[in-house]
């Protein structure tokens, strides 16, 4: 995992859908991933894989499209 990462397990609205995981980049250049406590620990862990891939593909700022990215 990547230095710059801090990895939370919260409880995520019920209205989210099966949403498991979200990465949100602060003010201090950290990936702050968001887990759902809500998820089964395999689909957190599938979760966590799949944020972790966003931020080794620098997805964040190649400029690709959100449905290119998460093959939509």
């Amino acid at each position: 995992m990547p230095e710059n990462c801090i990895v939370r397990v919260v409880d995520f609205p019920r209205d989210v859908g099966g949403v498991n995981g979200m990465v949100l980049l602060d003010e201090s250049g950290f990936y702050n991933i968001y887990l759902n406590a809500r998820a089964s620990w395999f689909q957190q862990r599938k979760a966590l894989r799949h944020e972790l891939d966003h931020i080794e593909n620098d997805d964040f700022f190649n400029g690709k499209p959100i449905d290119e990215i998460e093959d939509i």
